[in-house]
């Protein structure tokens, strides 16, 4: 269910740990697993579990937890707004408004083009920069005015 070279990444996780602490390695694999398929599905969760070695559930519970974790399709970009408390002071939920008024969509849809979902996330650890927006779980935008976002939004184009 996954390319050989996404198996070999997730032995190099699970070579970090000793036996009997494999399941250290689950939300490695599970990031590796989404970053391959570009989502989770409940299949593609018992199969990481599976080759992990821990219980499904085990997997599903991390998987379920996290919001970097998607347990459905996204878009080809994922846009996640922090909306915690200091970034909702310094602008979060107008940045978010933006984002919704700009993509026309809400929290937690996905454009008619499959390009964008938009999320509310939780505290990202920039609280200085904020408002913050994290684009593919990787990527962390700051300072994001309705200007910086047209310019992100442009750039992704």
């Amino acid at each position: 269910m996954l390319t050989q070279d996404s198996l070999s990444q997730i032995d190099r996780e699970l070579a970090k740990y000793p036996a009997e602490q494999r399941r250290s390695a689950t939300m490695s694999a599970l990031r590796i697993a989404q970053t391959e398929k570009g989502w989770l599905s409940n299949e593609l969760i018992e199969y990481v579990a599976n080759y992990v070695g821990i219980p499904p559930v085990a997997a599903y519970e991390v998987a379920s937890f996290y919001n970097m974790f998607d347990m459905k399709p996204v878009g080809k970009y994922k846009i996640t707004v922090c909306t915690n408390l200091p970034c909702a002071l310094s602008g979060g939920y107008q940045a978010a408004d933006y984002l919704k008024q700009k993509l026309g969509i809400d929290l937690g849809e996905t454009t008619a083009d499959g390009k964008f979902t938009l999320k509310e996330g939780e505290c990202m650890g920039a609280c200085g920069y904020a408002p913050v927006l994290l684009v593919n779980n990787h990527s962390m935008c700051n300072h994001m005015t309705p200007e910086a976002i047209d310019k992100k939004l442009a750039e992704l184009e």
